[in-house]
C-alpha cells in the first residue's frame, strides 16, 4: 500500500467520517480557501479550477495505486474515480451557479 493510501486511511480513522463525506469536505475546503485567498471572496467560475485539480490529482494517485496492486485498470475502480469526482464537485458547482444567478447575497449588507 502506498503512502497516500495509508495517509488517507489515517485520516478516516481520526476523522470517523465517510469516503463520500471527506470528497464534499475536501471539495468544500479547497472552494472555499480559493474564494478568501485567491479571488478575496468573489465567488467565481474560476473557483472551481483548484478543486477540480485537487480532486482529480487524489483520483489519479488512486488510480496509479490500482493499477500498481493489479498490473492494470479495473472498471469498478474507474466507476468509483467519476463518483468521487462528482462529490467533491457538486457543492462546489452549486454554489458558483447559485452566485452566477445573483441568488448569494453579501451577508454583511443584509
Amino acid at each position: 500500500m502506498s503512502a497516500y493510501q495509508n495517509a488517507k486511511l489515517e485520516i478516516l480513522s481520526i476523522l470517523e467520517l465517510s469516503r463520500d463525506s471527506i470528497h464534499i469536505h475536501i471539495g468544500l475546503i479547497v472552494f472555499f480557501a480559493t474564494v478568501v485567498l485567491w479571488k478575496k471572496g468573489v465567488v467565481k467560475a474560476s473557483c472551481l479550477i483548484p478543486v477540480a485539480v485537487v480532486t482529480s490529482l487524489m483520483e489519479i494517485l488512486d488510480l496509479r495505486d490500482g493499477y500498481n496492486h493489479l498490473g492494470y485498470f479495473r472498471m469498478a475502480a474507474v466507476t468509483a474515480s467519476m463518483h468521487d469526482l462528482i462529490n467533491t464537485m457538486v457543492w462546489p458547482v452549486v454554489i458558483v451557479i447559485l452566485a452566477w444567478m445573483g441568488r448569494l447575497k453579501d451577508a454583511r449588507n443584509a
